[in-house]
């Protein structure tokens, strides 16, 4: 009989919404594994997702989910896609009809399912137990150590508490957050000799006591990469979305010395997206922080560098190398760039607005902030595919979703399946025509005033939740009077530099740049920040593809 090997025992979780055959497997289980494992049942997929991130809190090891296909609000394969957001290393196990095997295969590629069951898995002795101590003796083989959460006090409306729950989110480190205004948050603020005049307080897991820390600090003391291990790379990938990672999985995979280095968290834009439908390969959507974390440790697997929260504020090219410097003064160098900074949400220019941000008003989709619309009246500005997504996320918890369109409807830049959703959800409502003309407030965003775009009308609506998605600018104005580009700010490449066919009078090159190469040899560009470009999930993670095959004819030629 497999037993587990830590000290604190370690679950195993099983989730059926018929309460029979709940307790039949849990006690199947007990009889075999109850002496190592402590096992842990669930009658609904939201019962057992809140049942997993108890457990991450507390740093608990999940080993093994059992989950119920045909569960109703939450069937087995997305209770399964969430759960591996929470517990990335559990072994997966899909409990299915004889009629459902198709969609348990499909669930293979879904959600990396480990195995299906077939109901009923009588005798256990026969057709349980030895699945189970496979999976059992592969997660003991594999690194399944808890990492211990660290603790968040701060206010609910504040800014600074609000970016650093973003960061940490984004960036994968547990956190459990306490409201400074609750009594286990005073206590930790007592213990930390602070008070509530300076938030957020950040414990890290070995005791640290961090007082509004900025990004630097605080990804150094959780434990994320900050300083390259080295002077000199192949390939200096900037910035950390799809591109980015894209670019630094197939560089790394491919033999090159490559680092990516991120301002913020990986994944950009994409990674806050809350549902991903389009991309190939995932028919049941993804969600954009567990695409960006599966493309993350590959990057790593691979032996990419990734360094968080590092800001780069200037690129030179010296002789063949390629300097990129951090805003610190530091530097690395490189025989190669690919500049994949991706780009930001525009600001609402609307009065109250800018002082309102992170309290109540939004850039993106905020996730750390959508658990607590549920039931609530919230807002969305835009009428692209990431408002499309946020409004059918939201959607779910919240009370209702106003979903405000400067022009006559999302059609001609929403994406047909996103506006089929929306039309099918009940508490969705589209204002076309309708702009935001004022956020109004003291702690936090109480009320907008809305204007028709077409008439000049004026509306006052209650309103707490204001998320914002108008369009997006390049963060690309650190390389002025280096590389060029257009009247937006996009960066120029290949045949764009050449619409005379002649290169720039700069480049000194006897061939013409490639298709994603800058007017700086060597420097290539790829993503959203690329003038011209898609704007799609999948063609980022190509052009960071097609980036590096370039990178290697560069310096094969070199």
């Amino acid at each position: 009989m497999a037993q587990a090997t830590d000290a604190a025992r370690t679950v195993i979780l099983t989730v059926d919404d018929d309460p029979g055959v709940s307790r039949a497997i849990a006690r199947d289980l007990r009889r075999r594994y109850g002496g190592g494992y402590r096992v842990v049942r669930a009658e609904s997929g939201e019962a057992a997702l809140d049942a997993l991130r108890e457990l991450k809190l507390r740093g608990d090891l999940v080993a093994v989910l059992l989950a119920d296909y045909r569960m109703p609000r939450m069937n087995g394969i997305e209770f399964l896609e969430q759960a591996l957001g929470v517990y990335p290393g559990a072994r997966r196990v899909l409990l299915t009809a004889y009629a459902d095997t198709d969609a348990a295969i499909d669930a293979i590629n879904v959600v990396d399912l480990d195995h299906y069951l077939l109901k009923p898995w009588d005798p256990p002795e026969e057709k349980l137990y030895p699945v189970v101590d496979d999976l059992l003796t592969a997660w003991r083989s594999s690194d399944h150590r808890p990492v211990p959460a660290t603790k968040v006090v701060g206010h609910r409306w504040s800014a600074r508490s609000s970016s650093v729950r973003e960061f940490l989110a984004r960036n994968q480190v547990p956190y459990r957050w306490y409201s400074s205004d609750e009594p286990e948050g005073l206590r930790l603020l007592a213990a930390a000799g602070a008070d509530d005049h300076r938030l957020p307080l950040v414990i890290t897991p070995d005791g640290t006591v961090l007082v509004e820390p900025d990004a630097v600090g605080l990804a150094a003391h959780v434990g994320l990469a900050t300083t390259p291990a080295a002077d000199f790379y192949d390939l200096v990938v900037i910035g950390g979305g799809p591109a980015g990672l894209g670019a630094a999985v197939y560089g790394a995979s491919e033999g090159l010395r490559t680092v990516l280095v991120e301002r913020s968290a990986t994944g950009g834009q994409a990674g806050q997206s809350s549902r991903i439908e389009n991309y190939l390969g995932f028919p049941d959507g993804v969600s954009g922080g567990q695409l960006t974390e599966r493309a993350r440790r590959q990057a790593s697997r691979f032996g990419a560098e990734i360094l968080t929260a590092r800001e780069v504020t200037g690129l030179e090219a010296n002789g063949a190398a390629r300097v990129v410097r951090f805003s610190d003064g530091t530097e690395v160098a490189a025989h190669s760039v690919i500049l994949a900074t991706g780009v930001s949400y525009r600001q609402l220019p609307a009065p109250g607005c800018e002082d309102l941000t992170g309290r109540g008003v939004y850039y993106g989709s905020s996730l750390t902030e959508a658990s607590s619309c549920e039931d609530q009246d919230v807002y969305i500005v835009g009428g692209a595919n990431s408002a499309g997504q946020a409004a059918v996320f939201l959607a779910r918890g919240a009370k209702s979703v106003t979903l405000l369109v400067r022009g006559e409807s999302p059609a001609a830049t929403m994406s047909y399946y996103l506006i089929q959703q929306i039309e099918e959800a009940p508490n969705i409502t589209v204002r076309p025509r309708t702009v935001v003309e004022a956020a109004h407030g003291a702690e936090h965003l109480e009320r907008l005033t809305l204007r028709d775009a077409v008439t000049g009308d004026t509306e006052d609506v209650d309103a707490q939740w204001l998320f914002v998605f108008i369009g997006a600018a390049p963060l690309t104005d650190w390389l002025d009077g280096t590389v060029l580009r257009d009247e937006h700010g996009f960066i120029l490449a290949g045949p764009d530099l050449t619409p005379d066919g002649r290169p720039p009078a700069e480049w000194g090159l006897d061939r013409p740049p490639y298709h994603l190469e800058t007017n700086v040899p060597g420097v290539f560009v790829a993503g959203d920040a690329r003038s011209q470009s898609a704007k799609r999930v999948a063609s980022a993670v190509g052009e960071g593809a097609m980036a590096v095959m370039l990178v290697h004819r560069y310096l094969e030629q070199s």
